[in-house]
């Protein structure tokens, strides 16, 4: 097992290296990217006081992730996504273009001191797919990502709102969903109200995981289990960042069903 998988599959984690193939598709994908943060039908993701522009799905990228004549994604990353998750020839989401700006995270008008707080204080936290629902906000596994990809795509300071993760935390996850979901049957998984034990294994990783910034630059890479505990750091009092602010592309593609995102590897 490459040095790569064993980091990704105990920590739930991984980087890779500056690769050649990445540079030209953020040299083609990066107009594309500024171009989605000042369309006015994007506008809905500027938040927390104009300290994050969320950039859900705001990237015009195809299935193959080309965008704007980048080409396919390619690179060590993508091999290894085949090789090590077992995952090729899926459709790849359009990409969220994640923009942090100085002063990040400001509150929300009208949002509770609690939700502000676990922001500020915790990062927050959170594994995807898990959404929260009705009038009292109960969660529910709604999507079933393959894995998190983040590709920085302009300089930034590493502490300019970086990528945060609970190493091992997936594995808490799985064990707390497995144990949840055990009797029953997946096409019903999504039914269920996972606040509670959601939260407890949320607990328990803050308790028992050690919290890691990652930072990148762009042509460099990182991957992310779909089941780790992570989040975004508030703007450091120093960071620094271009007109751009901390800008990255994040990839979630749905690759399978409920079965395989809890017991995949």
């Amino acid at each position: 097992m490459s040095n790569h998988a064993k980091h990704f599959f105990s920590r739930g984690w991984c980087k890779f290296d500056s690769d050649a193939s990445l540079l030209r598709w953020i040299e083609a994908a990066l107009p594309a990217a500024r171009a989605a943060r000042h369309d006015p039908a994007q506008a809905k993701w500027l938040r927390y006081q104009g300290t994050w522009f969320a950039g859900v799905n705001a990237l015009d990228n195809n299935a193959a992730g080309d965008v704007a004549g980048s080409g396919p994604l390619q690179g060590r990353v993508i091999d290894f996504i085949a090789a090590e998750l077992g995952l090729e020839e899926f459709a790849w989401d359009r990409a969220q273009v994640s923009i942090c700006y100085p002063g990040y995270p400001r509150p929300m008008p009208g949002e509770s001191q609690g939700r502000a707080q676990y922001r500020r204080d915790r990062d927050a936290a959170h594994v995807d797919g898990l959404l929260r629902e009705g009038p009292q906000m109960r969660r529910h596994l709604r999507e079933y990502h393959g894995f998190i990809l983040g590709i920085p795509m302009v300089e930034f300071d590493p502490a300019a709102s970086p990528f945060v993760v609970w190493e091992g935390s997936h594995e808490i996850m799985r064990s707390r969903f497995a144990e949840r979901f055990a009797a029953i049957a997946p096409e019903q998984w999504g039914e269920e109200d996972v606040t509670e034990v959601y939260h407890a294994a949320r607990e328990q990783a803050f308790a028992l995981c050690e919290r890691v910034e990652i930072h990148a630059r762009p042509g460099e890479v990182f991957l992310a289990h779909r089941l780790i505990l992570h989040g975004m750091a508030a703007w450091g009092e120093t960071a620094v960042a271009g007109p751009d602010g901390r800008m990255i592309c994040y990839f979630r593609p749905a690759t399978f069903g409920p079965q395989e995102w809890l017991h995949n590897r």
